[in-house]
């Protein structure tokens, strides 16, 4: 239950900080709640704000298009971003970064788009 509510904070921080992402730490508190507190996982799922980051993938497993573009774009502004300052004179940083970046950007946009 702790490690879920860290999951919960962690990902009301990423709706503010693009290098952190949102969804993946309110589905994993959403996961450790399931098994740790049904009252603390029917509050999150039927939270206001927190609730859409997390209903509609769990339930039809669609990204909207414009969290996609937005989850996309914020993704290749950060890793750029990281490629040109830290991973400076390190090759094999600045592809360990583009290669992550390809492969959450695959998974993006592998998953259906909601109109």
């Amino acid at each position: 239950m702790v490690i879920g509510v860290v999951c919960v904070a962690l990902g009301v921080l990423g709706i503010a900080l693009p290098v952190l992402p949102t969804t993946p730490f309110l589905l994993l508190a959403a996961a450790l709640f399931a098994r740790s507190s049904g009252r603390l996982h029917a509050w999150l799922l039927g939270h206001r704000v927190l609730g859409k980051y997390i209903q509609g993938f769990l339930v039809e497993k669609v990204i909207p298009r414009r969290i996609k573009i937005i989850s996309v774009s914020m993704l290749w502004a950060a890793i750029l971003a990281s490629i040109f300052t830290v991973g400076i004179g390190r090759w094999w940083l600045q592809l360990l970064l583009a290669g992550v970046a390809v492969g959450v950007t695959v998974h993006i946009l592998s998953f259906k788009t909601k109109e």
